[in-house]
């Protein structure tokens, strides 16, 4: 059976169950899910974990990611991006410089509290916030704290003296839970001017970046070479202290058993034939299981 990560490029258009639904499909798999939903405008990276890995998802989500992406002055919209209704336009008379939006974005890193966009498939009372817009009913967004490590502009700024709009490029490095849509509407705010998000692509997650993607496509051709796409479940632990377990300790990991380490560090990774078997970690003066990968062949 497989085990570990598929680190897929998704394209627009699709929603992230579709491409489950692809992958369940091209590799007879059930045991399959994705670890942080891109909605169906957004391409990029995409961790899907299959088999033994599924295990790993709540981890996968804990990791920061990263976004690069466009932003415009002059219009916003109730989702915040192109999909939406338009809710305010204002021309761009005096262009902004670089240092004015750069403070804008510092203004937006550290710790925040983001009320999520009315389209999004944040859960109210059992029902998607999208499902209530789409109903025009009103509700009241639950607000969520989330962390921006970095939101900064990247090439060069462009005016469009005819519509009098102004365009930009931004990189953001950020938490779980982060809609990076709001970060742009929120910059219109703090410069006074509508802004809303024209595209977005993912560029890391879950510890993987674009250079670790493949596309559906790629997959499908080398269906009988999964090296070649399929990521093994040790590369999620690259960053951890990893401890060779003799015959011994691994009889005493399989069942569980707590084992004592001449090490410091709270969490290691047992490793036996190669394999990572189990992550442990440090209770008191022994390391005790803390998620267990028996099956990881």
């Amino acid at each position: 059976m497989l085990n570990g990560i598929v680190v897929l490029n998704k394209d627009r258009g699709m929603t992230s169950s579709d491409c489950v639904y692809k992958l369940r499909k091209l590799l007879h798999i059930r045991k399959i899910g994705h670890a942080g939903t891109l909605d169906p405008e957004v391409n990029g990276v995409l961790p899907i974990a299959i088999g033994q890995a599924t295990k790993l998802i709540e981890l996968m989500h804990q990791k920061p990611k990263a976004y690069i992406g466009t932003g415009r002055f002059g219009l916003a919209t109730d989702s915040y991006d192109l999909d939406g209704h338009v809710l305010a336009t204002k021309a761009v008379e005096q262009p902004f410089t670089r240092e004015e939006i750069s403070s804008g974005m510092d203004r937006l890193t550290g710790e925040l509290e983001q009320v999520p966009p009315i389209y999004s498939a944040v859960r109210v009372n059992g029902m998607r916030l999208y499902e209530y817009a789409r109903k025009n009913i009103p509700v009241e967004r639950p607000k969520r704290k989330v962390e921006v490590f970095n939101y900064q502009l990247t090439n060069e700024l462009r005016y469009d003296k005819e519509h009098k709009t102004q365009e930009f490029d931004f990189a953001i490095k950020c938490s779980k839970g982060t809609y990076v849509r709001s970060l742009v509407n929120d910059l219109g705010t703090q410069l006074e001017m509508p802004a809303v998000m024209t595209s977005l692509t993912r560029i890391a997650s879950s510890g993987f970046n674009i250079n670790h993607a493949v596309s559906l496509a790629d997959i499908e051709e080398n269906l009988d070479q999964p090296e070649k796409w399929l990521q093994p479940i040790d590369e999620f632990f690259s960053d951890y202290q990893t401890i060779d377990l003799s015959q011994d300790q691994f009889n005493r990991v399989k069942n569980g058993a707590a084992i004592k380490l001449n090490i410091t560090t709270e969490k290691v990774a047992l490793r036996f034939n190669n394999k990572i078997k189990a992550i442990y970690k440090k209770v008191g003066q022994d390391y005790r299981p803390d998620l267990m990968l028996l099956n990881n062949e």
